[in-house]
Formats: structure tokens, C-alpha cells, sequence
């Protein structure tokens, strides 16, 4: 059945076949806003894919700083752009409504100063060891204000990941590596890195922060031998060893709200391929196929998942797509297994298209970043996505907020990269579902025009969104494949001037995208 929907503001009037009747206010960008022939997309709410677990990104390195020394008033506010759900008296986001927070748990470089190897202090990071084999609960002081200020605001979801084992459990003291060849780990010390991982979520579960994914190796792929950060390879066999002592010490304290998050490869690559990492990619076969020695999937505590990062496979456009869709087929032929991008943002040269080098807070980082969180969504069915630092002091493209690096107080900067994100996070819920949006001729990927849409669990709201990276706007029409109920409509841009900006509804004859934008229209039958 086909359906005509007219809207004003924000009350429908009348239902008779498929074509939306909206637009919004014309905002100048300085750009070409010419306009392309009407496209003509198709809704199909029926035609599920991944459900949604949540949108997060980290709090290393300069949370340990700004959350213990900075002025409460700008904390306040970092936290609100990056946890609020509300919004303000214009109607406009307060913040990106993350669901996820990644903790970082420390190794104990920042104790050991300029000893720890680590030049550069930022990169240091506190373990939670006092003196001997005790334990110094005042410890990780800014990271437990911040993941404090995020369960205040309503996120769902607390994660905490560890780059490197404790130095007193390391073979060499130190929170890297000394011999690229093998794990930092000492054989003796897994059921002990494993207990502490146990009594650090137990602690903090104490102290009102229910821990719910531990993810205790991070990029095992990398050699990290050159003290550039804490960190230390591991073997696919030591990581299911190190994995089956954590759900001993999980399981055995009723810690039944805690899974285990692995295993975080530094490529989505090495989820299906060892490629030259012999022994530690082809993460999937190795976790996930009974039949393997390192099997973990039926352990009681093993989230359901499989974590990778989505650096270094993101150009050109069709080779992103592809590898994805390689992935996502992967992924599908494990049972009830399903995809997590634990962590990104834009490293390296990236064939040309974009460099990491040099702070951007503007909408060439925004856009570019979105694409991946599309390519990453529908084409490997990511049920999670997780940016890399939350809050920046490099001049790096690798932040959502950004500050000066001071450690006691200075300024922060708003990035177009946080509300692009926004648009994704602040409206799909942990929960949603990934539905069909079509268009006319999907044999063609068009990389200056992608959308998705999702759909509450419910059935009451459905979100759509687009990214249009063209210099002219876009003209849509959107078709339903099946009969609807009377719906409200919402619609949220992030442009060169808008940041995640409410725009008013008016009775046109389409739906116009702005050029250079991410908008995300929300149709609610509530």
C-alpha cells in the first residue's frame, strides 16, 4: 500500500500514499545548494537486521586529569555533551547520549613517573595497587568522576579494558613490552592479572558502578615495544587462558551481570584472517568454532561478540564496503554470534582521502567519521560502536571533545565529529533494531549519499539516517512498504552550522538533506 503523508510542524494531518510533505529551514553554508532529481527510497520496518547494544567511546588518556583536577563547572558540561539525553529550551540536544563508557584500567606506569619507559605523562595510567599486594581504592580518581557523571546522565553500559596486565605482573616491570615476540604477561601470573580484574569490577560494583563488559587485551596483534603507550601482545592460546581464569573468578563471586569482551583486534582483518600475526588473528575460528583448542563461546561470561577496530580499512570506499561485507558474512555463519567495533578514529593517510595529523573540529572529520559508523553498521552489522578518546589534547583527529593539555583547568572545544556521532547515539537506543531502507537501484553505492534507518523495540519510533557529503542538497522521497499508523516527525542536522540542531517542519512537497550534513529524521507513531 502506498501512502502520502502531510505534516505540519509537527501534527500530521492526513494519510494517501508514499511521499513525504517536509522540509526544514533553509540555513546558508556558503555552498553549492543546488539540487539533484528527487530520490526515491523505500522503508521496510518489516525486514530486520542487528539489534543495537550501545554507542561508546573511552576515557583515555586526559580523563585522569580533567575528571580529578579540572573545575566542576566545565566537568559538568564535558559530561553533558558527551552522556545528556536532554535536551535545551529550544528543543536542541544538550549531548550525544552515549550508552557505553570504556574505563581504562592502568598498568601502573603513571606510579612509576619517567621510570615507566612511557615519555609522554598523558599516556601514563594508574593501576589500582597500592604498596605491596594491596589495594588503593582513591586510585583512578578522574575516571570514577567520569563514570559517575555518565551513570548520573542514564548511560546503560560501563566497560573497562586494560592495555597491559599490572606492572607486578609483567616480565619485565613495565607496562610494554621488552620482546615483541611474546606476551608481556608472566605464565605464572594469569589467574593473579585475572583476579584483579574480578576485584577491581567488585569494588567498583561496591561503590554503585555495576561493570559490565571486562575486555582484558587490546589489540593483541600490535608488538607494542616502544613505549609509546602501555600494552603487550598476546597469543589467540593465551588470551582463551587468561579468558577461562576470568570467568572462574567472575563466575565464582556471582558476578552474573559481567561478560568478557574479546578480543579487541587491531583490525577488522584479523577477526577472519591471521595474515601476518600467525597465531594471533582469525579470531572468529579460534573463539568461536567449537572445534578449535582455544574455544570460549560456551562460557558462561563470554559476551556473545566479537570485538575488532576499524583503523587502517577505510579507503578506498569500496574496499571499505567490501571488507565489511566480507565480515558480515563471517559473523553470520557463527550462531548467534554477533559484530562490535570496540574502537576508532582516523589514523594514517588513508589513501589520500583524509589524515589523522591535525586537530579538525570540523564537518571533513564529521563526515568522514560517519561513513565508517554507516559502513560499519549495515554492511558488517555492527551491533556496537565505540570511538576511540572521548576527550582530546593532541593535535590529532582522534577526539570528540577537545582541551587544552593542561592538567589543572584551560578550555574545551566542541567537535563536529562528537555531534555526527550524535546523530547515531543520541536517537538509536540500545535495543533498536537495523530495518531496510532502499533505494531505487541498490547495485550502485553512491559513497556522497548513504542512509540507514532503525526502529525502537516497540515499533513506536523509527530513525533514519542520512549522510550527505555532496556539495548540493538532497531530495528524497520516502516510500513505505507497508501500511503505517499517523506518525509525528522529528529531524536533527549536524552541518557547518548546526550542531545536532532541532529544525522546524513545514508543508512542502519533500525531504530536503542539506549538503555537507548528517541528519537524522525521527518518525514517532506515540
Amino acid at each position: 500500500m502506498k501512502l502520502k503523508v502531510f505534516i505540519s510542524l509537527v501534527v500530521l494531518a492526513s494519510i494517501a500514499s508514499a511521499t513525504f510533505l517536509i522540509s526544514w529551514k533553509e540555513k546558508s553554508l556558503n555552498l553549492d545548494q543546488s539540487e539533484s532529481t528527487a530520490i526515491n527510497l523505500y522503508l521496510d520496518s518489516k525486514t530486520t537486521f542487528q539489534h543495537i547494544d550501545n554507542f561508546g567511546a573511552s576515557d583515555a588518556w586526559s580523563v585522569q586529569f580533567v575528571g580529578r583536577n579540572w573545575p566542576l563547572y566545565k566537568r559538568e558540561k564535558i559530561a553533558d555533551l558527551l552522556f545528556s539525553t536532554e535536551n535545551d529550551n529550544s528543543g536542541n540536544p544538550k549531548g550525544i547520549g552515549l550508552s557505553l563508557w570504556r574505563f581504562n584500567l592502568g598498568a601502573g606506569s603513571a606510579e612509576q613517573g619517567d621510570e615507566s619507559g612511557i615519555k609522554d605523562e598523558w599516556r601514563r595510567a594508574e593501576s589500582f595497587y597500592g604498596e605491596g599486594d594491596t589495594y588503593d581504592w582513591d586510585k583512578h580518581q578522574g575516571q570514577v568522576w567520569f563514570a559517575n557523571a555518565a551513570k548520573q546522565r542514564g548511560v546503560k553500559d560501563l566497560l573497562l579494558f586494560s592495555n597491559s596486565p599490572p606492572v607486578k605482573f609483567t616480565r619485565n616491570n613495565k607496562a610494554y613490552t621488552s620482546n615483541k615476540n611474546r606476551s608481556n604477561l608472566r605464565a605464572k601470573n594469569y589467574s593473579d592479572f585475572a583476579k584483579y580484574l574480578a576485584d577491581v569490577a567488585q569494588q567498583l560494583e561496591k561503590n554503585g558502578l555495576e561493570v559490565n563488559y571486562i575486555s582484558p587485551v587490546n589489540e593483541p596483534q600490535w608488538d607494542w615495544a616502544d613505549g609509546g603507550q602501555e600494552g603487550t601482545p598476546f597469543w589467540n592460546h593465551e588470551i582463551s587462558d587468561l579468558v577461562r581464569a576470568l570467568d572462574y573468578e567472575l563466575e565464582s563471586r556471582n558476578l552474573d551481570n559481567t561478560f568478557i569482551d574479546i578480543a579487541e583486534t587491531a583490525q577488522i582483518n584479523y577477526l577472519t584472517e591471521s595474515g601476518n600475526k600467525t597465531g594471533r588473528g582469525d579470531v572468529i575460528n579460534s573463539f568461536f568454532d567449537n572445534s578449535s583448542e582455544n574455544y570460549l563461546g560456551h562460557l558462561a561470561h563470554v559476551n556473545p561478540a566479537v570485538s575488532a577496530h576499524s583503523y587502517f580499512t577505510t579507503s578506498p570506499f569500496k574496499n571499505m564496503v567490501k571488507q565489511r561485507q566480507d565480515l558480515g558474512d563471517a559473523i553470520a555463519d557463527v550462531s548467534d554470534l554477533h559484530f562490535w567495533m570496540s574502537e576508532y578514529c582516523i589514523l594514517g593517510d588513508n589513501n589520500g582521502e583524509i589524515n589523522g595529523n591535525g586537530r579538525d573540529l570540523g564537518m571533513d572529520s564529521a563526515l568522514y567519521m560517519a561513513q565508517v559508523i554507516h559502513s560499519d553498521l549495515v554492511f558488517a552489522n555492527a551491533s556496537a560502536w565505540h570511538w576511540w578518546t572521548a576527550i582530546s589534547a593532541y593535535d590529532y583527529k582522534d577526539g570528540l571533545v577537545y582541551i587544552d593539555k593542561n592538567k589543572y583547568d584551560g578550555n574545551f572545544y566542541e567537535s563536529k565529529m562528537l555531534w555526527a556521532l550524535g546523530n547515531y547515539s543520541r536517537f538509536i537506543r540500545p535495543g533498536y533494531k537495523r530495518v531496510a531502507l532502499k533505494g531505487f537501484d541498490q547495485d550502485i553505492l553512491n559513497e556522497d549519499f548513504v542512509y540507514s534507518a532503525y526502529k525502537s523495540p516497540d515499533d513506536s519510533k523509527t530513525v533514519l539516517v542520512f549522510i550527505n557529503s555532496a556539495l548540493e542538497n538532497k531530495i528524497i522521497n520516502i516510500n513505505f512498504e507497508e501500511e503505517v499508523k499517523p506518525f509525528t516527525v522529528e529531524s536533527y542536522v549536524t552541518s557547518e552550522d548546526s550542531d545536532l540542531e532541532k529544525m522546524q517542519l513545514f508543508n512542502q512537497e519533500e525531504l530536503r538533506i542539506p549538503s555537507r550534513s548528517v541528519t537524522t529524521i525521527i518518525l514517532d507513531t506515540e
